[in-house]
């Protein structure tokens, strides 16, 4: 029997695991659900709130409305590029020369007090799209980490701080 070094083991590339994991399906479904969900709100029942609103009010709505959908547009492109990857449509490098189309910080909303004003179910779908762009940007930069090989190494975080003390001494 031959041992296989842990140098020689081939490496597990997490992005392309997270791609695969239920993880990254169940975050699918919950952006394309909340797109759609969205997408209903400002075409059905936003749509007649916005129309009792007083004239500064309204117009907070429709630049949150616009925000928010622009947020959960690139959010979606962003999932569909990492769905591609785990259909075999496209490698995780193709993803990554394509994300950089995707703007993750895109349309941040308002301030609080003025956001305070505007319908519940609005605030509820900026709140969740938040999170929902929250989670992505956190998992974005774990999977488009450089390979281990083209990273900088660390080294001993100490060694400056303990020249400086070998150099003070010597003197």
């Amino acid at each position: 029997m031959s041992e296989v070094s842990q140098s020689e083991a081939p490496l597990v590339v997490l992005s392309e695991r997270l791609t695969n994991s239920a993880a990254f399906s169940a975050l699918f479904r919950e952006g394309m659900d909340l797109v759609e969900e969205t997408a209903a709100y400002l075409d059905g029942d936003g749509r007649a709130e916005a129309k009792t609103l007083e004239r500064s009010v309204s117009l907070t709505y429709a630049t949150e409305s616009m925000r928010l959908t622009t947020r959960l547009m690139q959010l979606a492109s962003w999932l569909l590029l990492h769905r591609a990857v785990k259909e075999g449509e496209m490698t995780l490098i193709q993803a990554n020369r394509e994300k950089s189309k995707v703007k993750l910080s895109a349309a941040d909303p308002g301030a609080s007090d003025t956001l305070e004003r505007l319908p519940e179910q609005l605030q509820s779908l900026i709140a969740r799209s938040m999170n929902l762009q929250a989670r992505i940007r956190r998992l974005d930069a774990s999977m488009h980490l450089p390979p281990p090989s083209e990273r900088a190494p660390i080294g001993n975080p100490l060694v400056p701080q303990l020249n400086m003390l070998k150099a003070a001494f010597e003197r």
